[in-house]
């Protein structure tokens, strides 16, 4: 019974759409809902960017200032090439 209530909402909205110009091109209410929905999930992607930013140390481990100073090169045997996790 959804169809019956969508239909009698856009056969009271007809009359309405006589009112406007018909030259006039107008993004309306279908225009502002996806802008509003696309405004929203840039929000949340970026307080989301925010808080992982917020995890992140950009400082080095003293061990590894150690390491560097003394031009030391990991060879790779342990990581296998991947960044461990951080810490906290």
């Amino acid at each position: 019974m959804p169809d019956m209530s969508a239909s009698l909402a856009l056969t009271h909205l007809v009359p309405l759409a006589k009112e406007v110009d018909e030259n006039k091109v107008t993004p309306g209410v279908l225009g502002f809902i996806v802008f509003a929905v696309m405004a929203l999930a840039v929000w949340g992607l970026m307080k989301s960017m925010n808080r992982h930013m917020g995890k992140v140390t950009f400082e080095q481990d003293p061990e590894e200032k150690a390491a560097g100073s003394a031009g030391a090169e990991r060879t790779g045997s342990g990581s296998g090439g991947k960044a461990a996790p951080a810490k906290g």
